[in-house]
């Protein structure tokens, strides 16, 4: 296996240090660049192909998750972070792992095999390929459940858990919630705020930043209400 290029992105010294130190002892990692800020990396980005990113959400001038926001296209990341509350923000942009410091190496370890799974086989999936399907498969509780998408009315994310309200069930299966957008269909689901993707055949009306299904109430993130808008031709 080529070896995998990363760059580490932490403001504080030590944790670069312990990160380099921790890269080191495995071969197949290749550090190219140790940047201080977010505005580093992304120069980097734009002139090297990066494989994975080890990056603190807590980062002067411009956050990690708001450094992420800005990438149109997105190497493998694992967050390397002291506060554990921005978790949720981290898998709902597909990251990796995240590691709260101070983690051990053990830990670095198992966030990095999985980093390079995701690298050496990329899950991927063509609008073309998704449009000649008509369900979804749900793994819960140990069972594995088929939903046509005609009775899913929307997922939302819970804190480790993608939570699927269909007609007459509620599921929670434990992938991210990014992980399980990549899986519906953009021409039939549409994400109207971070924590919501919404079935846009089954809204019955919309009233200011509240999207109404069913006996479900959505919010509209401010974020999303332009793209919403745009794709109901409104």
């Amino acid at each position: 296996m080529d070896q995998i290029s990363c760059i580490i992105v932490d403001d504080e010294p030590l944790a670069r240090e312990l990160l380099v130190t921790y890269c080191n002892y495995l071969p197949q990692l290749r550090i190219e660049a140790i940047c201080g800020n977010a505005l580093e990396a992304k120069a980097i980005l734009e002139t090297k192909q990066i494989d994975l990113i080890f990056l603190d959400i807590h980062l002067p001038v411009l956050t990690g998750v708001g450094f992420l926001q800005t990438l149109k296209v997105m190497p493998k990341v694992i967050m390397t972070t002291a506060y554990k509350q921005y978790a949720v923000d981290a898998f709902d942009l597909s990251v990796c792992d995240y590691l709260v410091k101070p983690f051990s190496l053990e830990r670095f370890i198992i966030a990095v095999d999985k980093a390079i799974n995701r690298i050496i086989t990329p899950i991927s999936y063509s609008g073309k390929e998704m449009e000649n399907q008509d369900s979804i498969f749900i793994k819960t509780e140990g069972k594995i459940f088929r939903i046509a998408y005609d009775k899913l009315l929307f997922a939302e994310a819970n804190r480790n858990y993608s939570k699927i309200v269909t007609v007459d069930s509620i599921l929670y299966q434990t992938i991210p919630f990014s992980g399980l957008e990549k899986q519906l269909p953009p021409n039939l689901f549409i994400k109207v705020h971070r924590s919501f993707i919404v079935n846009q055949s089954k809204i019955d009306r919309i009233e200011g930043n509240r999207i109404f299904i069913n006996k479900h109430e959505i919010p509209i993130g401010k974020n999303y209400k332009e793209a919403l808008f745009y794709k109901l031709k409104l």
